[in-house]
């Protein structure tokens, strides 16, 4: 069975950064794609990091690009979020997520949260002004 655990959030300044990852278990690092999302109360999940390991694409929204690097490590089973330049507004709870769909990033990006298969429980990311 999948497993996704997510760690590394917490309190940052303005301006700062900070470094998710996301444990997983349960699945081989070959045909999968990944993306982190993030959810503030009211309002909807977005996603923020896409990656497809089935045309080796990624994808990032206008709202975090340049800031935010999305990277594996197949070796360690882990997903990372590397984020910089944090502002407020990308204060949130982050959910890294796991799909065997088949998908390149051109498709993953218009989905929906509920077309993904696999969650992780999140990890709340606070950036102070």
């Amino acid at each position: 069975e999948v497993q996704l655990v997510e760690s590394g959030g917490g309190l940052v300044q303005a301006g700062g950064s900070l470094t998710l990852s996301c444990a997983t278990s349960g699945f081989t690092f070959d045909d999968y794609a990944t993306a982190w999302f993030r959810q503030v109360p009211g309002k909807e999940r977005e996603g923020v990091a896409y990656f497809s390991n089935y045309d080796r694409s990624t994808y990032y929204p206008d709202s975090v690009k340049g800031r935010f690097t999305i990277s594996i490590d197949a070796a360690k089973e882990t997903i990372y979020l590397q984020m910089n330049s944090l502002k407020p507004e990308d204060t949130a709870i982050y959910y890294c997520v796991i799909d065997f769909s088949g998908y390149g990033t051109d498709v993953y990006r218009t989905l929906g949260p509920d077309d993904f298969g696999h969650w992780g429980q999140g990890t709340q990311v606070t950036v102070s002004s």
